[in-house]
């Protein structure tokens, strides 16, 4: 593309290049911007600004569109195994048979994790938030993997990314354990990825537990579904951390604690404690479909609806809805809340007022649903959607340090006080 965008500023006119995606994404290119004008630009939130070029995501909000390395999310949640869309993201292409058999081994022999670590974990009170718990346990695993400093041993890097994908479901089951005053269970490396993760989660020393099906499923489609997103908030910061060559543990811990925050990856924890507000008030989903209609004098805010990027239907919301039903309809879930879900989402999807304003239910309202029939507390399911975007996260990561991108710095405009002299103490 070799247009170019005029800029005038104080009567000057300026030119600056312009780049195109491989998806006709258009940019303005204005590396140049503050050495050619003395300006920069004002762009809070980022919304309008390209911090890197990707090949791992995209994204087109306007047409409902999710791909990973171009394939469709819609054909990878119906086809794919997580760890298949976890090499796809981190590697750039879908593994072949043997190199999935030798992706999965990996993983399977380092569940473990480091008996030391169990210790630091005992440390929390029981009630610590288990975001709280992971980010840390993860920024910890920097001291016991002491070459993830060393930027000149790529080889390793390897290994960490291995000992990533293995170890997260290990230490993301410890924190519901301790909440139940059960004892952690160990990993079993003759199931899959999913199931290991729900016999960890469920299982108990005094019975069998055997895994549904339908359930390891479901969870497996989650994964994908959340597997990455683009230059999201936690996502960005992964890249930003890592762009000053902190080690892959500190970066991924960064992301975590990213996503910590309601407007990101607690959306559906918010999802599950509207509808027990709704419960609570006797479970009239009328009055709410109302009181959402008029947010402006009521100052209800409805959670799961609409998205900030999707102008249209959230495509993994299509597809989640499916495992949502199935869920529901397998483990014969009688639970009021999940009643009100319904029924909110039934108005959302036929009520003109919604359909015409485009506030369907999105991914956070549909896996709420899901974990919480599960059987998930609603403080686990960050630790859920970050289990899902973790593979992401890596390949964001991976992809920073492979194109040897300059440390983050932003500008500022500044509006504080001008100079000004110091005023002794006894003066002021």
């Amino acid at each position: 593309m070799s247009d170019k965008a005029q800029l005038i500023v104080d009567g000057k006119t300026y030119e600056f290049p312009t780049t195109q995606g491989t998806e006709q994404e258009k940019a303005i290119d204005i590396n140049s911007l503050r050495d050619s004008t003395g300006y920069i630009t004002i762009d809070s939130g980022y919304k309008n600004t390209g911090a890197t070029k990707s090949a791992i995501t995209f994204l087109d909000g306007e047409e409902g569109i999710l791909r990973y390395r171009g394939y469709s999310i819609e054909e990878l949640a119906e086809k794919a195994t997580f760890l298949e869309v976890a090499y796809l993201l981190i590697y750039g292409e879908l593994p072949t048979q043997s190199q999935y058999e030798n992706f999965e081994h990996e993983i399977r022999t380092h569940t473990l994790v480091n008996e030391d670590m169990r210790k630091i974990f005992e440390g929390f009170p029981v009630n610590a938030h288990p975001m709280g718990v992971l980010s840390s346990l993860v920024s910890a695993m920097s001291a016991f993997y002491p070459d993830s400093y060393d930027d000149k041993a790529p080889d390793s890097t390897e290994t960490h990314i291995i000992r990533l994908m293995a170890k997260l479901p290990t230490i993301a089951t410890w924190s519901f354990k301790k909440s139940q005053g059960h004892p952690v269970n160990y990993p079993k490396n003759d199931l899959d990825y999913c199931s290991n993760f729900l016999h960890m989660m469920f299982a108990l020393p005094v019975e069998e537990y055997k895994v549904d099906p339908v359930v390891s499923k479901a969870l497996n489609k989650l994964l994908i579904l959340h597997a990455d997103h683009e230059q999201n908030c936690s996502t960005s910061t992964v890249r930003l951390v890592g762009s000053s060559k902190a080690n892959i543990y500190s970066s991924i811990s960064a992301g975590i604690c990213a996503l910590w925050g309601p407007l990101h990856g607690g959306a559906n924890q918010e999802v599950i404690e509207m509808l027990e507000d709704i419960k609570a008030d006797g479970g009239d989903v009328a009055k709410y479909v109302d009181m959402a209609k008029n947010a402006k004098t009521s100052g209800f805010r409805l959670f799961g609806f609409g998205h900030r990027v999707y102008k249209n239907f959230d495509p993994r919301a299509k597809i989640i809805k499916k495992a949502a039903d199935d869920v529901l309809a397998k483990l014969g879930v009688n639970d009021p809340v999940l009643e009100i879900a319904k029924g909110l989402e039934e108005a959302a999807l036929h009520d003109e007022y919604f359909v015409s304003r485009r506030l369907y239910p999105n991914v956070d309202f549909y896996s709420g649903i899901i974990y919480r029939a599960l059987g998930i507390p609603t403080n686990m399911f960050t630790v859920m959607f970050a289990l899902g975007r973790l593979p992401g996260w890596i390949a964001q990561w991976k992809e920073m340090r492979e194109n040897k991108e300059p440390i983050g710095r932003p500008r500022q405009i500044y509006t504080g006080a001008t100079l000004r002299s110091f005023v002794p103490m006894s003066e002021r």
